[in-house]
């Protein structure tokens, strides 16, 4: 067998979407676990389409995720370079020549408004759309007439007449297309540059290409890919089409409904181990109830076996459930700098807070965390004072005796020599014990002026992080505040 060879060959036309991100990583994962090599291959011969600056948000996004390639575009070259389309235009031309010469591919000159009036006269009478081979009509002194003329020209390949066009893919089995559902596809647009297909199976077959793992929108192409490795003479890799990502109601993903760019949710704090792990999922399963994974974890598992034919559906929910797992397997350390990079994009001054205190809010805060981000949104109490009190549960907790208690817990706070969680449980103890009160009754209160907030961490943690000097501040002002 030969040496695995794969590619992840996307169009730079802007920002890479979660699904090249799956395609990317599939291929990525099938390489690593057969000992292959991963390729990236630039495909930009649509310049229409091309965005400035794509490509190198591609390979930054591709870092991110952990997604290194071993052969492709800058300074990780390779031998089957260049792996930018564009630079590759003779390769192409010199392929659609062979084409030619065989008669598998043919010269066409109609302009885009006669096929535009073709195809609304075809689209009209209900006929099949596709190319009416108008230009087979030419005698070869006339295609070489109007070439030497220079008028603008297309190279269309020639669909033979068999009854079906027959390939077997790794996910769907064996598949058959009638060759006469194929147009005469555009090989070489006018301008010189290669449509997909050509460039595609021409890359595909000099880069060794041995496996094509591809989203399943290609797979009505794939027949006439399968035509050119036929009309080239060339050997034709093993496909495997990926199944459709969807939206929550089964509608194909789209931005109409959400994000759908990888920068999006890398914006928004998803670990990049996280969507890694979540995109994993979408069409794959290790065939057991386990759901987190490392990225070497899925490389030791994966298999395209297991990969399904149905729609994959987007689940944002279970997108953050699988953050918040792996947020949570992050070191102290680690998150320690996650925190202080979430400091630089808000208001807080993170000078003001020592290391050993960072450290404390974290492990507090560690199993309610989905984002590093919610510390900041959730708790901003650890770093700033309340500047407001929740009206619901003042309403709910805060009674007429309330002001009575806390003023009695204050004298106690006051006398205390450390200011550890066990201290603050007890001084509290003794005080609803001297009151005759359930300790619930000073605990919601005392929450309430210390966060402004009903709920979050443990109050005895909170309040042990705060000290004395900084509780004893805020009873004082949530008791002129609330009474």
């Amino acid at each position: 067998m030969p040496t695995v060879r794969v590619r992840f060959a996307p169009s730079p036309t802007g920002y890479l979407h979660v699904g090249g991100l799956r395609t990317a990583l599939y291929n990525y994962l099938f390489a690593r676990r057969n000992n292959g090599a991963f390729i990236l291959r630039i495909e930009d011969t649509d310049r229409a389409r091309y965005v400035e600056g794509s490509v190198e948000n591609l390979l930054e996004t591709l870092r991110w995720a952990g997604l290194d390639f071993d052969e492709g575009p800058g300074s990780k070259g390779g031998a089957s370079g260049p792996y930018v389309q564009s630079e590759r235009l003779p390769i192409y031309k010199a392929n659609v020549e062979e084409l030619l010469k065989s008669g598998k591919a043919y010269y066409a000159f109609e302009t885009a408004e006669e096929l535009k009036e073709v195809r609304q006269m075809q689209e009209k009478q209900q006929m099949p759309l596709r190319y009416s081979r108008k230009a087979l009509e030419l005698s070869a002194a006339e295609v070489q007439e109007k070439l030497n003329a220079g008028i603008p020209a297309v190279v269309r390949m020639r669909i033979p007449d068999d009854p079906v066009i027959v390939f077997d893919d790794i996910i769907r089995g064996r598949v058959e297309i009638a060759s006469e559902q194929l147009d005469d596809q555009v090989l070489l647009k006018s301008d010189g540059y290669p449509t997909y297909h050509l460039a595609n199976v021409v890359d595909d077959h000099l880069m060794g290409i041995t496996h094509v793992i591809r989203g399943e929108e290609w797979l009505p192409s794939t027949p006439k890919h399968v035509l050119l490795y036929r009309f080239l003479n060339w050997e034709p890799p093993r496909f495997a089409h990926l199944p459709l990502l969807l939206n929550p109601d089964r509608s194909k993903l789209s931005k109409r409904q959400g994000d759908v760019a990888v920068e999006e949710y890398r914006k928004k704090g998803f670990l990049p181990e996280a969507l890694v792990n979540f995109v994993a999922f979408l069409g794959w399963n290790p065939g057991d109830e386990r759901e987190v994974f490392t990225l070497q974890q899925l490389v030791e598992e994966f298999s395209l076996e297991r990969v399904g034919k149905s729609g994959a559906v987007f689940n944002i929910e279970k997108l953050s459930w699988l953050n918040a797992q792996h947020l949570r397997s992050k070191s102290d350390a680690e998150l320690l700098a996650m925190l202080k990079e979430e400091f630089s994009r808000s208001s807080i001054e993170a000078g003001k807070f020592d290391d050993n205190y960072l450290l404390g809010v974290i492990r507090s805060m560690r199993e309610r965390m989905t984002f590093v981000s919610d510390i900041l949104v959730n708790s901003p109490y650890f770093f700033r004072p309340p500047d407001a009190y929740d009206p619901e549960v003042v309403r709910k907790r805060w009674k007429p005796e309330s002001a009575g208690y806390l003023r009695s817990l204050t004298e106690q706070f006051s006398k205390l020599d450390a200011s550890t969680g066990a201290n603050y449980e007890a001084a509290l103890h003794r005080t609803a014990e001297a009151a005759g009160i359930k300790n619930a009754e000073l605990i919601h209160p005392l929450r309430l002026a210390v966060t402004g907030v009903g709920g979050g961490p443990g109050l005895f943690d909170i309040l042990s992080l705060l000290g004395k000097e900084e509780i004893l501040r805020r009873i004082a002002k949530a008791l002129e505040t609330l009474t």
